[in-house]
């Protein structure tokens, strides 16, 4: 096995994961098979109780995995199918450390971080890094490796250590260190400054690891006496010092490292040069290209609860991306707090509330992501009105459609305290209510998570038609509560019809309005399974309708997208 390990100095947030995904795209494109690792060192045992304003969306796998979202740019990059344990955390290492000695595995020796938690970190990435991830059978070719965080801090010690271990291990023909580092070009001067990842480098080469090539993230084109000035004082060659400046969007990345020849100096590294060949990325320079060239846009109205924070629903947005490209349009998203909707907002922030729903009525069509808790519950629910009275497409995932099943329930039904257990665990009239095989006093991995089957139970409605006339469709799950069973029928007599249930029949998965142009909702979260030219179908749906297509679409692509 081939390793590439991605670390990062400076500041946290400078695009590591990013990086790390287009060193995979470029390494793939030269015929090589390519899986990842991501390793937190925080303390969690995984990313599942974390708010999304502090790490941002909890990504969710196929085997029920709650990893850091960084793991969803790998799938969609690479597009491979990762599992829980291509995501180390500190807590996994040590609960596994303590279970063992707990059991008397290490015969009564003093259990220490050197060697026993760097030797549980060695043995949990060389055997992950064999299982593959890309449907092939035998490992893969090259593993990255993503070490979250910046060097230096302390909860990263272990790791750092345990890389070193592993990199003297596997020989220097079968490890590739590549440090992504911040240059700063400061207001004043107006020059580009290399001492931050001077230092940088200085600390990981006291840590024992000495990179191969230097990542630089900048505002702008690095000039080639900072390229010498870099490779000079860290110890680096100058044709591996590599610029990854500010692009129009991300799928611009893979070609900048290619452009630059990371792969050659990576694939000579490895000792590769001989199998590799030159990275075919037609594919996407097509992509990039597209997006940068598109004119037109579509208005979508995302009303959430963690709109503060983009990365909150980062698959989301690039579940629209992927659609928007597919109909040649860029998404315009208009960020909605749900609270600024409700009539609380009116007397407390007058003005918040007014551009709220001025947002709201320009909006081509609504969507309404996943969350947990009671806050912005109301706004949510006057948007799904909104959107059910006013003919405006509506996608609701998760949380979104226990939403709009609540709205129909009062506005439609008449019951006028109908809520979900969750909300509002008196209420008369409970449409949503938790589900029994969760768990009310633990958190952490309790949900009904990971790909479930979903059964159409009908074709003629229009998610079986996007999902190609399928009989049913595997999507991932990450939910406690669910439409209540026992109000099915009262519903589905008012009009509103539930066209996907799970495997057993007493589990609602999908709902649609037929009178309305496209209203939709989801238990599950299709946003995860979105890729870059294979867009989803739900979010397709949504734009294609959004723009007055889906009718036509559907009349002509009757094998869906």
């Amino acid at each position: 096995m081939k390793y590439v390990l991605v670390t990062g100095g400076v500041v946290s947030g400078l695009g590591k994961g990013v990086t790390a995904s287009s060193i995979g795209v470029v390494l793939k494109a030269c015929g090589l098979r390519v899986t990842s690792i991501k390793i937190d060192p925080y303390l969690n045992t995984d990313a599942g109780t974390m708010s999304p304003f502090e790490h941002g969306e909890v990504f969710v796998l196929d085997d029920g995995g709650e990893v850091d979202l960084d793991l969803g740019n790998y799938e969609r990059f690479l597009d491979v199918r990762l599992t829980k344990n291509n995501n180390i955390t500190t807590g996994k290492i040590y609960q596994s450390v303590l279970e063992k000695e707990r059991k008397g595995d290490y015969l009564g020796k003093t259990v220490q971080v050197v060697p026993h938690i760097t030797d549980a970190i060695k043995n949990w990435i060389e055997s992950v890094a064999v299982i593959p991830v890309d449907g092939k059978e035998g490992p893969a070719d090259v593993c990255v490796i993503e070490l979250g965080g910046t060097v230096g801090d302390i909860e990263s010690m272990p790791f750092i250590e345990a890389l070193r271990q592993l990199s003297f291990s596997v020989g220097p023909d079968n490890f590739c260190l590549i440090h992504v580092s911040l240059i700063p070009v400061l207001g004043v001067v107006g020059e580009q400054k290399t001492k931050p990842t001077q230092h940088s480098v200085r600390e990981l080469r006291a840590l024992g690891l000495t990179p191969h090539l230097l990542a630089c993230r900048s505002a702008q084109p690095l000039l080639e006496n900072t390229k010498e000035k870099l490779s000079q004082f860290c110890h680096v060659p100058i044709g591996n010092i590599l610029n990854i400046h500010d692009v129009p969007n991300i799928w611009h990345v893979p070609l900048l490292l290619r452009n630059q020849n990371a792969h050659h100096s990576i694939l000579k590294q490895l000792n590769l040069l001989s199998i590799a060949a030159p990275p075919n990325l037609q594919a996407w320079t097509k992509r990039a290209e597209t997006y940068d060239n598109l004119k037109n846009s579509v208005r979508i109205a995302m009303v959430g609860k963690y709109v503060g924070l983009a990365d909150s629903y980062l698959s989301v947005v690039k579940a629209l991306l992927h659609a928007c490209i597919a109909c040649s349009l860029k998404p315009s998203i208009d960020w909605i707090a749900a609270s600024d909707l409700e009539d609380e907002s009116a007397k407390l922030t007058p003005k918040d509330h007014a551009a709220a729903w001025e947002t709201l009525r320009n909006a081509e069509c609504v969507l309404v992501p996943g969350g947990f808790g009671d806050r912005g519950v109301g706004g949510m629910i006057l948007a799904a009105k909104y959107a059910r009275e006013n003919n405006i497409p509506y996608l609701g995932i998760c949380l979104g459609m226990q939403i709009s099943v609540i709205e129909f329930a009062r506005s439609v039904l008449g019951l006028k305290r109908a809520n979900s257990n969750e909300f509002d665990s008196e209420t008369p009239n409970p449409v949503v209510i938790f589900m029994p095989e969760g768990s009310r006093t633990h958190m952490g991995s309790t949900m009904r998570l990971g790909s479930r089957r979903t059964l159409f139970q009908t074709p003629d409605c229009v998610t079986s038609k996007l999902y190609r006339n399928a009989e049913y469709v595997d999507e991932r799950h990450r939910h406690r509560y669910e439409v209540n069973p026992e109000v099915i029928g009262v519903l589905e007599e008012a009009g509103l019809k539930f066209v996907g249930k799970d495997e057993t029949g007493k589990r609602m998965e999908i709902l649609e309005l037929p009178s309305h142009p496209f209203y939709v909702g989801v238990q599950f979260h299709p946003e995860f399974k979105s890729r870059p030219g294979r867009p989803s179908a739900l979010f397709l749906g949504l734009i294609l309708a959004a723009t007055k297509q889906l009718e036509a679409y559907l009349n002509t692509h009757q094998n869906g997208c």
